[in-house]
């Protein structure tokens, strides 16, 4: 943290006025840090309650679907699990940038790099995934109403 601090400051041959500039910036500087770090939390807190309310409702649609008469399709399961977590893993890549914005070093920055590529392609073939089961969807509702009418 103290490299943020001007070089005058921290060189310590400097006056009453430059000791206090410098306790006030590091004071803010901490606190910075710490709010950071909160709202870092907080956000993979949301995204693990995120993806833990997705789980939960999966599961219960899935045992609907299961105790159910007749054939069985999952899409509709699929579906509402990957919306999940799909928002899940852009609250969680948003806590990952946050605990870099603050002096990160280039170790940091690198698994930073990682895991937004993985989460980012994660997210692009769950929306492609959840695209491609409401174009299912959305078809066989129109057969469905053709075969009907």
């Amino acid at each position: 943290m103290a490299q943020s601090i001007p070089a005058a400051c921290r060189a310590g041959g400097g006056t009453a006025g430059h000791d206090r500039l410098r306790a006030v910036l590091e004071a803010a500087e901490h606190g910075v840090f710490a709010a950071v770090q909160w709202l870092r939390l907080g956000l993979e807190a949301v995204g693990a309650v995120v993806i833990a309310i997705g789980g939960v409702r999966g599961v219960v649609a899935l045992a609907a679907g299961l105790a159910g008469p007749g054939e069985q399709s999952f899409g509709a399961v699929r579906l509402t699990l990957a919306r999940y977590l799909s928002l899940a893993l852009e609250f969680q890549l948003a806590a990952d940038i946050l605990s870099t914005a603050i002096a990160p070093s280039w170790d940091q920055i690198g698994k930073l790099g990682a895991i937004a590529v993985i989460r980012t392609g994660l997210n692009f073939f769950l929306a492609r995934e959840m695209a491609g089961e409401v174009a299912a969807a959305g078809a066989g509702h129109s057969g469905e109403a053709k075969a009907g009418g």
